[in-house]
């Protein structure tokens, strides 16, 4: 992304119709993701009915319904000249798009998750047992979730936030501006609570740091996806507040208690434990970027 750019803000790209565009992208994209996998479901239903019925299949339909947002945003921003460059930001031209962060992304989705579920296990909130290991469908799963995070991301770091920090001088504009739109966006999900509207406010902030300062959008679909697929398809856990029918580890529901590490309704991510994490992982790649470690010349993220 250019640094010496004049801003010329138009109408259409203040804060206020950015949200509503980006709204307007996810509504469009899960009506055409829903035409797309009801179009699926009912070709499954001729040829494999028992398949259609698994609980893997039922899980994966509800994340691949988010390839209709990839389909709308990728289509919004080719329509327009002036934001077809956004479109380098996605693919292996941009800086940061590698092997190298993808695979730091799931390390890092990976390993935050992870250590919350730990702590809420070690609290005794939660009794988490075997359930089955089944490498395809675990696999099939993987690249839906994938499909689901990232198209959130592509949404809302790819779009929203790109076109935020090119409209605002400051940069904190477009990271928290990015930030609290994605917080809207779950605020009608199942078993929602203060504290993890905090942790998805949070960890956009997180995501969008990671971008500005790395040029890799590749490495928050990863780390996205690595972070939902763990807490939701791994360990059985709510995400979202939305519990899978298939995964490696079942949650005794019965015996899951609320405390600061762990939320019945919504699971890790609606509790202190959680917010603390990102609050931590956010201020290091902050402090990290403030360094000169991050991008090259990146303006400075000010207040």
């Amino acid at each position: 992304m250019e640094l010496n750019r004049v801003f010329k803000r138009k109408w259409y790209d203040t804060l206020g119709i950015l949200y509503v565009q980006t709204a307007l992208l996810f509504l469009a994209g899960q009506l055409v993701g829903g035409i797309l996998i009801g179009l699926l479901d009912y070709g499954l239903s001729l040829v494999s009915k028992p398949l259609q019925e698994s609980g893997a299949w039922s899980m994966g339909t509800m994340y691949l319904l988010f390839i209709g947002i990839w389909l709308v945003v990728l289509l919004r921003i080719w329509a327009s000249r002036k934001d077809r460059p956004l479109l380098a930001d996605v693919g292996p031209k941009a800086r940061g798009n590698n092997g190298k962060m993808l695979l730091i992304g799931a390390a890092v989705g990976f390993g935050l998750n992870a250590v919350c579920v730990l702590i809420a296990w070690l609290h005794k909130d939660i009794v988490l047992y075997f359930d089955s290991f089944r490498p395809l469908p675990l696999l099939g799963l993987f690249v839906a979730v994938f499909i689901q995070s990232s198209a959130e991301e592509l949404a809302c770091r790819g779009f929203l936030f790109k076109k935020l920090l090119r409209s605002y001088r400051n940069p904190a504009v477009a990271v928290i501006g990015n930030a609290l739109f994605f917080g809207i966006l779950h605020l009608l999900n199942d078993g929602v609570t203060v504290l993890s509207i905090v942790n998805i406010v949070v960890v956009a902030l997180f995501f969008s740091l990671i971008v500005y300062y790395t040029d890799s959008l590749w490495c928050v679909f990863m780390a996205h996806a690595a972070w939902n697929y763990t807490q939701n398809i791994l360990f059985g856990l709510p995400n979202s507040g939305i519990v899978s029918d298939f995964s490696v580890f079942k949650l005794d529901a019965a015996s899951a208690v609320n405390s600061f590490a762990y939320n019945v309704g919504f699971g890790i991510e609606g509790t202190a434990v959680a917010d603390v994490v990102l609050i931590l992982a956010t201020a290091a790649v902050f402090l990290w970027g403030r360094r000169g470690l991050g991008r090259p010349g990146g303006r400075e993220i000010s207040a």
